[in-house]
């Protein structure tokens, strides 16, 4: 099997097993676990913490020794985080799965990129990006239909299940997961400190150096400050405008597959009409951003159901297809040498920006409201649009020049 394909299984097989086992997190965690506002990003920030502290020497690792080997590991760890949470949906077990779960995510994070990016070639990441987004999609929808159907007799069925499918996952990836355009270290300087300070530092020189990477990382740190928050606590805004005509699992399934059904659709028209073969797709990155920033802030102020609801689609949307828009353009902009080391820069970039934030806003929300929480959130996320603005100016027009297979 090509690598490419593998990188499409994973992408799939991946894509329903999170939404599987989070679709109704959020719900079990409100409805089972009994979590505060407070409580619910306490969760979120443990494991920003865990992330921000685990994202750089695991990203040396995958630059250094092997990327097959850190995703592999990393969905290991994630399997046993969901088990450890369905099985003990208590707040203290809860906060030691997500130290877990964020030591299993930053084993993926950026190693999946960069070795897909060492694979299939530059040229073709695009695309590659795009289309695996749509298989995730589609499997998503797959992963709520069952999250939905199980979760209507026990809200931690969905995450014990899923558990297990990561662990089988990690396990049929060492069978067919390779790397042949990678290079590792030599066995002699393979793990040493020496190797991790070079590895790093050559990342950090690509971050000082080039200012796509400073504006990644500067775009990075806006979305965590704005997201820990409004991820965490739109569930809980959502959950008493719902009727009681059918379970709160069903509710949230549904919402979920409309939400990755329109996301699918966005995706696969912006290819079909050119608007992503770009090498430089700042204008229309802007455009997504300002939609995700339009959606928060009419999230937080409607008055109906429904209209929350479109606004919730609609930052989820922009969201999913900004993703592997922006994973191409910067895989295009670094060195495969230290990949995975800036690409776990980047999203240590967001840790702390989920660090910061998550807490204040999470007090926010308990000593004012949920909604007015959620519109701070929409606001710290709008100069994110200035970024790529600016971008835009450094790297004008929209040169078609990407390659497809």
């Amino acid at each position: 099997m090509s690598q490419q394909r593998v990188y499409y299984l994973l992408t799939a097989v991946s894509g329903f097993l999170w939404t599987f086992a989070f679709t109704l997190l959020l719900v079990f965690h409100v409805r089972v676990a009994e979590l505060s506002p407070v409580q619910l990003v306490l969760v979120g920030t443990v494991m920003e913490i865990t992330c921000f502290l685990g994202e750089v020497p695991t990203g040396v690792l995958a630059d250094a020794r092997s990327r097959t080997l850190s995703v592999q590991l990393g969905l290991i760890l994630i399997g046993l985080s969901l088990l450890l949470q369905g099985g003990l949906p208590v707040f203290g077990w809860i906060l030691a799965a997500q130290v877990v779960w964020g030591i299993g995510y930053t084993f993926t994070s950026g190693a999946i990129e960069a070795w897909i990016a060492d694979e299939v070639g530059e040229a073709q990441l695009t695309h590659v990006f795009l289309r695996g987004e749509r298989l995730e999609l589609g499997a998503m929808v797959l992963g709520s239909v069952a999250a939905g159907a199980v979760g209507v007799f026990d809200l931690r069925l969905p995450m014990l299940l899923a558990g297990g499918g990561y662990l089988v996952l990690a396990f049929v990836l060492v069978a067919l997961m390779r790397e042949p355009h990678f290079t590792p270290a030599a066995a002699d300087e393979r793990l040493t400190f020496g190797l991790m300070r070079t590895t790093l530092a050559a990342g950090l020189r690509q971050a000082r150096e080039r200012p796509l990477v400073r504006s990644f990382l500067l775009f990075s740190l806006l979305v965590g400050l704005s997201g820990e928050a409004f991820d965490r606590l739109w569930t809980a805004h959502l959950l008493p405008s719902l009727p009681d005509v059918w379970p709160a699992a069903v509710w949230f399934a549904g919402l979920a597959i409309v939400g990755q059904l329109i996301g699918l659709a966005a995706n696969y028209a912006a290819e079909r009409a050119g608007l992503t073969q770009n090498d430089h797709p700042a204008r229309l990155l802007a455009v997504l951003t300002v939609v995700q920033v339009a959606g928060m802030a009419a999230f937080a102020l409607a008055g109906t159901l429904w209209v929350a609801v479109g606004a919730l689609w609609a930052r989820n949307a922009a969201g999913a297809l900004s993703g592997p828009l922006q994973s191409a353009w910067l895989n295009r902009g670094i060195d495969s040498s230290s990949r995975a080391t800036v690409l776990s820069v980047n999203s240590q970039f967001d840790a702390i920006g989920q660090v910061v934030g998550g807490p204040p806003l999470g007090a926010l929300a308990g000593r004012t409201s949920i909604p007015v929480s959620l519109l701070v959130s929409a606001g710290l996320l709008a100069p994110a649009a200035w970024i790529f603005a600016r971008l835009e100016r450094r790297y004008p027009g929209l040169n078609v020049h990407t390659a497809r297979p």
